[in-house]
């Protein structure tokens, strides 16, 4: 590639040295490179939009305005590979500056992330009324469907969902990925039944390979809600009976992790770990949860991903805090804060999906006991594993029964 001095580009491009100094040092001149005090630029460079100036302004307007394709093939963006090192989402945003629509996007999936649901709603509304390209709207669409789960918002949750459906597909491989994309978000609500065929054995080939990351990640969260259910006896799978499941999904799980790893995913490969974390601690191996729930903690803490870590105090809420206080007291009170806000919020929309009033007020132990009886363990069992008295833990079975108002046969309708 040839290369030209500052003083040769700012002559042909018709702009002083200095203002060429200025983009370069800020990023805005694709390919250029330093050496010492100086910079050289690609003879092909284009020429950054001046927004200082009228003319500029009107056509960054313009650029704005024109849908784009992402820079992945992906409603999940933060899940690729543009994220690959703690600590550096912020720097990951900035890299996006040349792609609105993808730092638009991207910025928003991290502020997920971190809980700050009201900007990504007014960032996920923004895509959906700019009328944005597929993969964008798909995102978009469910980035609303996240915040419907934090602000328990049904109707909310609906919109989301038909701004997917209503996605412009303009072949079999968008019809696929929306498919996906709509069964992802009932997945988060452990509602598994709308996944495809294809999807159920593990067979993503339908998918681009810029979705795979995001595909296992939700692949995860089916097996787990798929053991949960046949544990629970919400679901029949035959062959399948307690807790056999959940005990075989780390074998599926465990290379996932790996895989994620080597696709330098940040974000999916927290995901498969907690989720892996939620399997082995409701199937009693904490030994290993732990063992996944310390690598998240370490990938999670450098960008404060605190939202993150808030949804999974559901499942392995008393472990969390634990590991979490080890490192970061301060971090653990806000994850307990977001946890709240999120707990209330998805509890109040799973319970309109399901037609019934989910139950928030449990405390960890209630919901631990809880869980173990809604398995079919007795009360002795559930003693030993919880190292607990049985006084104890007929005590949490009463009151969870008198919080739910019904038996222990129940219990997982309200877990």
């Amino acid at each position: 590639m040839e290369y030209l001095k500052i003083s040769q580009i700012a002559e042909a491009w018709g702009i002083s040295a200095r203002r060429i100094q200025v983009l370069c040092s800020k990023g805005k001149i694709e390919g250029a490179v330093r050496f010492g005090r100086d910079w050289m630029i690609p003879k092909n460079a284009t020429r950054p939009i001046d927004g200082r100036t009228k003319i500029g302004r009107l056509e960054e307007a313009e650029r704005l305005s024109a849908p784009m394709p992402l820079p992945r093939k992906t409603p999940f963006l933060y899940m690729s590979d543009l994220y690959s090192t703690p600590g550096t989402a912020d720097e990951c945003v900035e890299k996006l500056f040349d792609n609105h629509e993808a730092q638009v996007l991207f910025e928003a999936e991290i502020a997920y992330s971190r809980g700050e649901i009201d900007k990504v709603y007014e960032s996920a509304n923004y895509l959906l009324n700019k009328h944005s390209g597929f993969y964008a709207v798909i995102s978009a669409g469910m980035l609303l469907a996240l915040c419907a789960i934090w602000r328990g918002d049904l109707m909310m949750w609906r919109k989301a969902k038909r701004h997917i459906v209503e996605a412009p597909i303009k072949n079999d491989n968008d019809r696929d990925i929306a498919l996906f994309s709509i069964t992802a978000v009932d997945s988060i609500l452990y509602d598994v039944t709308s996944f495809p065929d294809w999807f159920k054995i593990g067979n993503f080939e339908p998918l681009h390979r810029d979705s795979l990351p995001a595909a296992k990640v939700y692949y995860a969260k089916y097996l787990y809600a798929a053991g949960f259910a046949v544990a629970t006896k919400q679901m029949e799978m035959q062959g399948v009976k307690g807790l056999s499941l959940l005990t075989m999904i780390p074998y599926t799980l465990e290379p996932m992790i790996s895989q994620a790893m080597a696709d330098k995913s940040i974000i999916a490969e927290m995901y498969i770990r907690m989720t892996c974390a939620a399997v082995y601690h409701a199937a009693g191996n904490d030994t290993q949860a732990t063992r996944h729930i310390d690598r998240a903690i370490k990938l999670a803490l450098p960008d404060k991903l605190y939202g993150f870590l808030a949804e999974y105090c559901r499942t392995v809420g008393a472990l969390l805090e634990q590991r979490l206080c080890a490192v970061d007291a301060k971090a653990w009170q806000e994850v307990k804060l977001l946890y709240k806000t999120y707990n209330a919020g998805w509890s109040k929309l799973s319970g309109s999906v399901r037609g019934k009033t989910l139950i928030t007020t449990l405390s960890p132990r209630e919901r631990e006991v809880a869980k173990l009886a809604s398995f079919g363990m007795q009360n002795s069992e559930i003693a030993e594993k919880l190292h607990i008295s049985l006084s104890g833990v007929k005590q949490a079975i009463r009151v969870v029964s008198e919080k739910t108002g019904v038996g222990r046969d129940e219990f997982a309708a309200f877990l």
